[in-house]
């Protein structure tokens, strides 16, 4: 049998745990996937906005920094933020998620 095994890091660490010694002795190939970065991020929130039918500037370029920086460059982080900036800048009648949403939006999800 063949499977296709996909996680996040904690999976990686699971597996490494004695009692699951004997699946990773059968693990043939492994892949990590490293953060993006800061253009990489860019290009990432670009895409996704015209995925969604704009060509206009949503975010301004401090805004993505502090996603990025935030978000590490991991991609479900990123996202989580950038639609959190963008309800952020929504509520405040603003035509583009600034630095001032985007810190909201980060307070948002960093806070318990």
């Amino acid at each position: 049998m063949a499977c296709l095994l996909i996680g996040q890091p904690k999976l990686r660490r699971d597996i490494k745990l004695g009692i699951l010694a004997a699946l990773d002795q059968r693990i043939a190939m492994r892949y990590v996937m490293d953060a993006m970065t800061r253009d990489e991020t860019t290009s990432y929130i670009h895409h996704h906005v015209k995925l969604a039918g704009r060509n206009d500037t949503l975010f301004a370029d401090d805004a993505v920094e502090l996603i990025h920086n935030t978000g590490r460059g991991l991609p479900r982080t990123i996202n989580n933020l950038a639609v959190q900036a963008l309800l952020a800048a929504y509520a405040d009648r603003k035509a583009i998620a600034d630095l001032a949403s985007t810190r909201i939006a980060v307070n948002e999800i960093t806070t318990d």
